[in-house]
């Protein structure tokens, strides 16, 4: 049952943040985040998997960008390459509730994208929350509200005052992943 979380994604012509906070525009020189965190590459390697990342940063039309690429695999239990920032320097609870959702500029090969969230009620590397991030080849803005997201091997719901990571994930289907992301912000929404 995709569609209903696919529907809860709105694009800029949906309802209009009206404030934000910004996470990346992935301007720094020294690849720090606006919150002084780093972005981190991650495969399904810690449990035997097979997939292989690539990611950096590089620069476009539209100005700079981080990418991740690569194989995505499923021998061996595998399945996912992702990139993940931590919300705090020191491994920290980040406050996001006042905050609606995550708006994200990205673009890349079409396939099965999400954001993940981590909090301190998934200490196992198998729990967090997961929402669908439709991405095609030309920049888009999609906002991903709270809402949308569903824990994984979790019956808590989603505890937006006590956030880790966020994390972009290619995920669950073998395919050639290719994803480059311009933004990411915290934002509120509109009724």
């Amino acid at each position: 049952m995709l569609c209903p979380l696919v529907c809860l994604l709105m694009l800029a012509s949906g309802p209009a943040a009206t404030d934000a906070l910004l996470l990346d525009d992935f301007t720094d020189a020294q690849q720090r985040s606006a919150l002084g965190t780093r972005w981190q590459g991650f495969t399904d390697g810690v449990m035997g998997g097979r997939s292989e990342i690539e990611a950096g940063y590089a620069d476009s039309e539209t100005g700079r960008h981080l990418y991740m690429r690569g194989p995505v695999r499923l021998e061996n239990n595998g399945g996912f390459i992702q990139v993940r920032l931590p919300l705090t320097p020191d491994r920290g609870l980040f406050d996001a509730s006042a905050w609606d959702g995550i708006a994200l500029v990205v673009r890349g090969r079409p396939g099965p994208y999400y954001l993940h969230l981590r909090t301190a009620g998934t200490p196992r590397v198998w729990q967090y929350f997961s929402a669908p991030v439709a991405v095609t080849a030309d920049w888009q803005r999609v906002v991903v509200p709270f809402s949308a997201f569903r824990g994984q091997y979790l019956t808590a719901p989603l505890d937006r005052d006590r956030l880790r990571s966020i994390g972009v994930v290619a995920y669950g289907k073998a395919f050639e992943a290719d994803l480059e992301l311009a933004r990411i912000e915290l934002v509120r929404i509109d009724p």
